[in-house]
């Protein structure tokens, strides 16, 4: 296996957002790359196959683009005539897919910003939210806004307008709660101004519409993501049907435009599916492998966003006229070269921790190496961030990087990951720092014992709430791994309940301590933060950090440098400058590879071949 170059993973382009036209001819999605974000429309014929090239119809103000699943960018006009988009400046703003001059729809002031458009089906108006915390119409005649929260809900998201317009849905929730903890979905009455909420038993996202006014939603009220109609589930069963809500405009199911499907992903160890479940006679069809979102459905045409280990991003259209349904590619993600790498699915596994719990883990073998080297228990623990998410099986170049340069991959799912149920990602309230740690270092300890690696050749890596964990592993577990690479990570409990970004700042409490508690609670925001854990970790660590995190301040990982060093440990810290929570600069992604690289390799060489 020839070894990734650095320009193959920096110069992937990220796609988010297809959206199927209501008239079926069109496919728009968002295209961001190095640094530039445009909406592209594709023409598609009857069966979904792209016709001719792709338009960008966008051009200032730029697009404000979500990423991955998540979205809350732009929607179409119920005509198809234009989009609707929220950009960088703030406001949303109408742009004619003919290339007319765009108009702005808002004016939500400095500071502000307007996210999830959704326009009335019959185009009177655009439903959307501000700063997450208020829900707004505009009306497209005469730009007049109306605010349809009352102001009572900490945050909101995803509006939804009901079939002609009378009525639109939200989700809502309030801290200390995240919304996979607890949330509700309000919904308003236009003509009387009439607001109800509905609160199911624990967590809801993602509000729709059914044609005949009916509701959808995905709720976990029997353990499990699974979408429900009303009060009751679709299809109850204990597999997950959507991800964490991080974001604005997930959509990881869709209704058909009769309403007699529902089209609706499947989270399977990680691995997806796309799949469609028949209402009349509660049947279901799998349409395509793979982990899907950002789903769409006009007419017999399904279009998403697709993903998975050996498949690049890509959007995609199912044909349902055909049978077996056809699947047209209407764009993919990264530049040429990756149809050649040795790509692998991995292997779904499972360690036991200390109590019994069972904790599940992805192995990604090592490619073949080069001649005269051997490295094939060289591995990387690689800690997904959050806490509360999961990475799922989707095309990661990184992964792929190291893989090419011999190195095995696990990436394990301790107690508050995502897709494998709510008690599962429950178990780590008031315990991060804790279960986290144990769980991670007891899937280490498991391929210790099958002499898949040893510490010596073992290392952790892990960005944000990954790389807290991976610092607690080698406070808390000495001796599992050789060394630590950590990108922005929380190194102080106590600092981030103060100065993260609003929407998550509230949770630091409810990971750690438990209800009730104020003394106990914060001692074991001191106790469990790696700055205080300092003299613990004898391993030598690689920290990046960007100098504009909104999200850890960098100061945290200054701080924890200092300490380390001061106790006898070794450091190689860089502060991106200008750069946020995760690293977007190109310039700074190659630095950042070449970094990592060369501390892997000091660390952990190669071994010659024996014999």
């Amino acid at each position: 296996m020839a070894p990734v170059p650095i320009e193959a993973c920096v110069a992937v382009r990220d796609i988010t957002e297809p959206r199927l036209s209501m008239d079926r001819s069109s496919v728009g999605y968002v295209s961001s790359v190095s640094g530039r974000t445009d909406i592209v429309v594709q023409a598609i014929d009857a069966t979904g196959a792209p016709i001719g090239l792709p338009r960008t119809v966008t051009d200032q103000p730029m697009p404000r683009a979500g990423r991955g699943h998540g979205g809350g960018c732009w929607c179409w006009s119920a005509d198809a005539a234009a989009i609707v988009y929220a950009a960088v400046d703030g406001d949303l703003w109408w742009q004619p897919i003919d290339g007319a001059t765009p108009t702005r729809l808002t004016r939500v002031g400095e500071g502000r910003a307007a996210q999830a458009p959704a326009v009335s089906s019959d185009g009177r108006f655009v439903a959307h939210v501000i700063d997450q915390t208020e829900v707004w119409s505009v009306s497209l005649a005469d730009r007049v806004a109306t605010r349809l929260d009352d102001g009572l809900a900490d945050f909101c998201f995803d509006p939804a307008v009901a079939p002609g317009g009378d009525r639109v849905a939200w989700l809502e929730w309030d801290i200390p709660d995240m919304p996979w903890d607890a949330a509700r979905i309000a919904v308003r009455t236009l003509a009387d101004a009439h607001l109800v909420r509905h609160r199911p038993a624990h967590s809801v996202q993602q509000p729709r519409w059914m044609p005949d006014g009916s509701m959808l939603s995905v709720r976990d009220d029997r353990g499990w993501l699974n979408v429900w109609t009303e009060d009751a589930p679709l299809l109850d069963e204990p597999i997950e049907h959507a991800g964490p809500t991080w974001g604005l405009g997930q959509r990881s199911y869709v209704a058909s435009p009769t309403g007699e499907r529902v089209a609706f992903t499947r989270n399977e160890g990680g691995f997806g599916r796309l799949c469609v479940f028949d209402r009349a006679d509660g049947s279901v069809t799998e349409l395509g492998r793979g982990v899907h979102g950002q789903i769409s459905w006009e007419g017999n045409l399904i279009a998403a966003l697709r993903s998975g280990a050996r498949t690049p991003p890509e959007v995609v259209v199912y044909d349902l006229s055909c049978r077996p349904p056809r699947r047209s590619t209407v764009a993919i993600a990264p530049t040429a070269g990756w149809d050649r790498a040795q790509l692998v699915e991995p292997e779904l596994l499972e360690a036991s921790a200390s109590d019994g719990v069972v904790i599940p883990f992805r192995w990604y073998p090592a490619g073949s190496t080069e001649s005269g080297r051997s490295a094939a228990s060289r591995t990387i623990c690689w800690i997904h961030g959050g806490p509360t998410d999961q990475w799922q099986v989707t095309f990661m170049p990184r992964i792929e990087y190291f893989r090419s340069r011999g190195w095995n991959i696990v990436v394990p799912d301790h107690r508050g990951s995502t897709g494998h149920g709510r008690e599962f990602q429950q178990a780590l309230e008031g315990r991060w720092g804790e279960a986290d740690s144990d769980d991670v270092a007891a899937v280490l300890r498991s391929l210790h014992r099958a002499g898949t690696t040893e510490p010596g050749r073992t290392v952790l890596m892990g960005g944000s709430a990954g790389g807290f964990t991976a610092l607690g592993v080698v406070a808390r577990h000495p001796g599992l791994v050789r060394a630590v690479s950590v990108s922005y990570p929380v190194t102080d409990l106590v600092d981030l309940e103060r100065r993260s970004h609003r929407f998550e700042r509230h949770s630091v409490w409810r990971l750690v301590a438990r209800p009730g508690e104020t003394a106990a609670g914060d001692r074991r925001l001191r106790e469990r933060s790696p700055v205080q854990l300092a003299s613990l970790i004898s391993v030598p660590i690689a920290l990046a950090h960007g100098s504009d995190d909104p999200v850890v301040p960098v100061d945290q990982s200054r701080e924890l440098a200092d300490r380390i060093v001061a106790a006898g440990g070794r450091v190689d810290l860089v502060v991106y400058d200008g750069e946020g929570h995760g690293f977007r600069s190109p310039e700074h992604q190659r630095d950042d590879y070449r970094r990592t690289e060369a501390f892997l390799e000091f660390h952990v060489p190669a071994e010659p071949l024996q014999g």
